[in-house]
């Protein structure tokens, strides 16, 4: 939104309303973030005997300011890519740029926590295809925040693509190098 703003010459227009900030903040990405629960990182039987492996959550260093900062980077980044990218190629109707910014943020936001899962279950993978299925219907209810015809064109799937590939690659390919370089 600050992004937004800042781009029209900081007007008080909000990107997304009513239902949109409903369904982000719920359906949306609700389940898989609840889901990350029951990611495992390892199985009870190691966890048992290799008690040394929590060690760090014990000391409470997995939870600093550092983690937290860095928490805030990815998200301003993320947000400041999408908004600025869709600004940058947006041609057309506003309703149009809404629907390929917020498209690609929900996708932003299920591919990153897909990307914190360590070990797959059915619920996991069940909690993002049913995120994705609500957003998707949504996409056909929500009609006067998307402009149906115009979600079924390539150039719409192909800037969504874009923007959210801009958004997560980048993230993504830190997190491998970071795991290539200091295994956990």
């Amino acid at each position: 939104q600050i992004v937004f703003s800042a781009v029209y010459y900081f007007s008080a227009i909000p990107v997304y309303t009513g239902w949109l900030v409903v369904g982000y903040s719920t359906v949306y990405t609700m389940f898989p973030v609840l889901c990350l629960v029951l990611d495992e990182d390892v199985s009870i039987d190691v966890a048992f005997a290799y008690p040394e492996l929590y060690r760090e959550l014990q000391k409470g260093r997995s939870l600093s300011v550092k983690t937290f900062l860095l928490w805030v980077f990815k998200s301003v980044y993320q947000g400041s890519v999408i908004m600025v990218l869709t600004v940058l190629i947006f041609q057309g109707s506003f309703i149009n740029a809404v629907s390929i910014s917020f498209t690609a943020l929900v996708l932003t936001e299920l591919l990153m926590v897909a990307s914190l899962v360590h070990r797959w279950t059915i619920h996991m993978a069940v909690a993002e295809l049913f995120s994705l299925g609500i957003y998707i219907g949504s996409l056909f209810l929500l009609q006067t925040y998307f402009d149906t015809e115009f979600i079924f064109t390539g150039e719409f799937l192909a800037r969504t693509a874009i923007i959210t590939a801009a958004s997560v690659a980048p993230v993504v390919v830190y997190k491998a190098a970071h795991r290539r370089c200091s295994p956990p």
